[in-house]
């Protein structure tokens, strides 16, 4: 079970209600108070992934509900180190990881909710989207020229687009809470000093190499622009049924416990259970073990 010191720390960096919500009060560097050396972190964190691994095999086995993480970050943040960590022990027949890049042209026939909603975790899964909707009102807002080759009526794209987006997505998010879909939001919130370190050592040292793009160095010129984006992104579509998690993402371990730890906090709230078995079939148990002996 989650103790009252971890729901505490979770706490402090979830948001449940866009209201008032500013980025800037969310340090990167937060660590919550906690002085860990990394060896113990390590440790907690295998704790956290036995634990998701337990409660996972639950959810499969009771296949009522689903659960939707959903991941958003700059470049170099850690995403896909925190997908690998947080998930490395649970059973890859009940998760799926979709790793969302620009829209293809038959996706751009489509709304821009069609491709994520082909992609959502069945009933007793765990879905894992790397990036996600959110990408429409981020990437493409920042990058206007984006919105042109989508191909919407010229009549529907005005001054209001965004939060109408906004609008969408957050009843989106509603009506598959209402439908038994767990939505977990992670915000990586990596600070400009520290992407710049990651970025650099993905230069100087080989074997990162093929992790670096200039494309991301183009990107972080807009880090201004993007801030400003996940902070409208996060007012407008934080909820109790599909909360966000601006995790501080400086030090790796730290968000990957933050993580491990949310998601674990959200499948302990299910009341998750083995299906029980009922006397027809204790037996036919019975039955196969004599057929066996």
């Amino acid at each position: 079970m989650i103790s009252s010191r971890v729901a505490t720390v979770l706490d402090r960096f979830s948001v449940t209600s866009g209201k008032g919500f500013r980025l800037k009060d969310f340090a990167p560097d937060d660590m919550a108070g906690l002085e860990l050396e990394k060896d113990h972190a390590g440790e907690l964190l295998k704790q956290g992934v036995v634990r998701l691994a337990e409660l996972q095999d639950m959810l499969y086995a009771q296949d009522r509900w689903s659960v939707l993480c959903i991941f958003q970050a700059m470049d170099a943040a850690g995403k896909d180190g925190a997908i690998k960590h947080v998930f490395s022990g649970v059973n890859p027949q009940g998760c799926q990881v979709h790793s969302f890049k620009a829209p293809n042209a038959m996706e751009l026939d489509h709304d821009f909710l069609w491709r994520h909603s082909t992609s959502l975790p069945e009933r007793g899964r765990i879905g894992i989207h790397n990036r996600s909707w959110y990408e429409e009102v981020l990437v493409v807002k920042v990058h206007a020229e984006y919105l042109a080759g989508q191909k919407l009526p010229p009549r529907l794209v005005g001054k209001d687009i965004w939060e109408e987006r906004l609008e969408d997505i957050a009843a989106y998010e509603r009506y598959l809470a209402r439908q038994g879909t767990v939505v977990l939001k992670f915000f990586l919130n990596v600070s400009k000093a520290e992407q710049k370190k990651r970025f650099l050592s993905r230069i100087s040292e080989p074997e990162k190499n093929w992790k670096f793009s200039a494309g991301d160095v183009a990107e972080r010129g807009h880090w201004d622009a993007y801030m400003d984006a996940y902070q409208a992104a996060i007012r407008g579509t934080a909820a109790k049924h599909a909360p966000w998690y601006v995790v501080p993402a400086d030090t790796k371990w730290f968000t990957r416990l933050v993580v491990v730890a949310a998601i674990v906090k959200a499948l302990e709230e299910l009341d998750l259970h083995y299906p029980k078995v009922t006397k027809a079939q204790k037996a036919a148990l019975e039955v196969a073990r004599n057929a066996l002996d």
